[in-house]
């Protein structure tokens, strides 16, 4: 078994932030405006996943990584989001929506006559 050093995760993302860029304009995204959301390390095989969310300096999009680092080899997908950094934090303990969740919204939707906007607005 080999003795791998820890994942420094604040160096990874400062590394990363050499080659992520803004898929919206192109800018190089900022360390102060990245977060991590959730990480998972396995030191023993030298990986982890890293779910990131940043916001662009420029042009105020904000984006969410998924990176995953195998030994020399990162792997990143992004996609544009609306959510903020703490949203993304509040969503990632939630428990998925089920497709029961989903055949119960549609019932709802198909009979309601009001405002769905409104409605949608207001907490429960």
């Amino acid at each position: 078994m080999m003795n791998m050093q820890p994942f420094d995760l604040k160096k990874v993302i400062e590394w990363l932030g050499h080659f992520l860029k803004c898929p919206v304009c192109g800018q190089k995204y900022k360390l102060d405006q990245t977060r991590i959301i959730d990480s998972q390390e396995n030191e023993v095989f030298g990986e982890a996943t890293i779910l990131i969310h940043s916001d662009c300096a420029k042009c105020k999009s904000s984006v969410m990584f998924n990176i995953e680092v195998k030994g020399p080899e990162v792997f990143s997908v992004g996609m544009v989001t609306d959510l903020t950094s703490h949203d993304s934090a509040r969503f990632k303990s939630r428990k998925p929506i089920s497709v029961n969740d989903v055949i119960e919204i549609h019932k709802n939707i198909k009979g309601f006559k009001g405002d769905l906007i409104k409605a949608l607005g207001q907490k429960q």
